[in-house]
């Protein structure tokens, strides 16, 4: 069987449940492949190739989750945030040149004026009164198509650059085969499975850790409208789900709400719960497995990796707090700045080697040169292993800041903030936060005779960046402090302004 998105979903039985939402009935796998092939011939007959890319701009929710799989099953789809601002879609749409924007009913998102300019044409769904969940059209027409093949590009999404602009990562159609069947594998995820997707689908985590891998064994999602703390519990139990996945804030949002709802979360009777895309603290670990009374499973993922890369087992295995598991999937190695695979318990960066692993970036070879070794793809990561094989993330060589799961890039938000007219040199960093992980501060010196508040740059950063790009602490100062090369060093500057001290 070919290695294809298309054949996770053909090989699932017709009556299962695939999708469901609170606002429509379920859809089945029946009427799944039945959309998967509608829209195939629909995009055909409009002249789109299974070569070409489509933008996906909707929000969370049934229809975000069919397109996901409706697209990539044909073509590439490169889900973009809905939230982003108009400058932020001009970038990732000029950066993707894709042959055609998806959107919602009368959309109103500023993708579409966007879009519009650089003459890519907009495309809305169209649902019907009464049809399951997430069942859509795009166009009238119709005409036979071609399958892709296994190499073919069916994910496309950008990862943070912190020294150069934000990187395109195409991921093929066996990346997300190999990777839906390494998840699913690991959680022994069978078609009695009922998972809750509260984690944003423009995020490699919620695409293939809950859908991807749910429909590879013929389990089912419910489609939420996104992440609200105070409504999941009651949505988890009327939907009867097994098991979830988020980022460590989200659990300590539903923990907050869990503590007045004891019995309600142990009446879950989940079979697990998941955290990944930022380090869960081990006593956020410890209160889950007390409050859910289940197994807490810590993975470690990335964008390159088409998600997942180790996880801790479940029982009667062991999970330890604070570590991120075994191979899952991969191999994983730790390796020197000299290429050289260390031994056990030695520190250095993380690689990894699989079907899962992007073959590379996009038009990026010095980015490409630098980032794979013998084969080996170089995470940025550093951590080592343990004496019983677990991983340990002890540190980044990258300068990303993960804020709560968000991966941001510093160079972006530095871009941004120098074109202030009053600003001449802004650079931001990651500082330690409790709630998030990490957080972000901005050093900045304004220009000669110029004067210029906080209130100021807070203003102007908010109409040029999504909300959780915007730095929450602003320093002010006539130099910003540099290595002993002279050059700008994010890492120390946390440090040095008194952040993780």
């Amino acid at each position: 069987m070919e290695k294809i998105v298309k054949n996770i979903i053909e090989e699932q039985n017709d009556e299962n449940i695939a999708i469901t939402s609170v606002e429509s009935p379920p859809l089945s796998y029946r009427n799944l492949k039945i959309l998967i092939k509608n829209i195939s011939r629909q995009l055909s007959a409009n002249g789109i190739s299974n070569k070409d890319r489509a933008a996906i701009v909707l929000p969370n929710g049934p229809y975000m989750a069919t397109s996901f799989l409706a697209i990539s099953s044909y073509m590439s789809a490169a889900p973009l945030n809905p939230n982003y601002k108009a400058e932020e879609f001009e970038f990732y749409l000029s950066d993707l040149k894709p042959k055609l924007l998806i959107v919602d009913h009368n959309s109103k998102n500023p993708a579409v004026d966007v879009a519009n300019k650089l003459k890519i044409p907009v495309c809305e769904i169209k649902n019907q009164k009464d049809a399951p969940s997430g069942f859509f059209n795009l166009f009238e027409n119709n005409k036979d198509f071609n399958l892709p093949k296994e190499e073919d590009e069916a994910l496309v999404l950008h990862t943070s650059g912190t020294t150069s602009r934000p990187k395109i990562v195409p991921l093929s159609n066996k990346n997300i085969f190999a990777s839906s069947i390494n998840i699913s594998s690991s959680l022994e995820l069978t078609e009695k499975d009922h998972c809750l997707n509260i984690m944003p689908l423009f995020h490699i985590h919620g695409l293939i850790a809950i859908l991807a891998s749910s429909m590879k064994v013929g389990a089912s999602v419910c489609a939420s409208g996104g992440f609200n703390a105070l409504k999941f519990l009651e949505l988890a139990k009327s939907e009867k789900i097994t098991w979830y996945s988020g980022v460590p804030t989200m659990h300590q949002a539903i923990l907050m709400r869990a503590d007045k709802n004891l019995e309600l979360a142990k009446n879950l009777k989940l079979r697990f719960l998941r955290s990944s895309s930022a380090s869960l603290p081990p006593t956020v670990f410890e209160k889950l497995n007390s409050v859910f009374e289940c197994p807490v499973i810590e993975a470690y993922g990335m964008t390159e990796a088409t998600h997942q890369m180790t996880s801790n087992p479940l029982p009667p295995y062991k999970q330890k707090p604070g570590f991120v598991g075994i191979p899952a999937g991969p191999e994983v190695c730790i390796m020197n700045k000299d290429d050289k695979i260390l031994n056990q318990g030695k520190e250095g960066e993380v690689c990894i080697k699989g079907l899962n692993v992007t073959l590379g970036y996009e038009n990026n070879p010095e980015e490409n040169k630098k980032s794979f070794s013998n084969g080996w793809f170089r995470t940025g990561d550093q951590g080592y292993f343990d004496k019983d094989g677990y991983l340990k993330i002890s540190g980044r060589l990258k300068e990303i800041i993960n804020k709560g799961g968000e991966k941001i890039s510093p160079l972006e938000v530095d871009n941004i903030l120098m074109d202030h007219p009053l600003i001449e040199q802004a650079v931001c960093f990651g500082y330690k936060d409790k709630m998030l992980g990490e957080e972000i501060a901005a050093a900045i010196i304004i220009k000669e005779g110029q004067n210029c508040s906080e209130t100021d740059v807070k203003n102007y950063a908010e109409k040029k960046l999504s909300k959780f790009k915007i730095p929450k602490k602003f320093f002010f100062v006539s130099e910003i402090p540099k290595g002993a090369t002279g050059k700008l060093q994010r890492n120390v500057l946390a440090k040095n302004f008194g952040l993780n001290n």
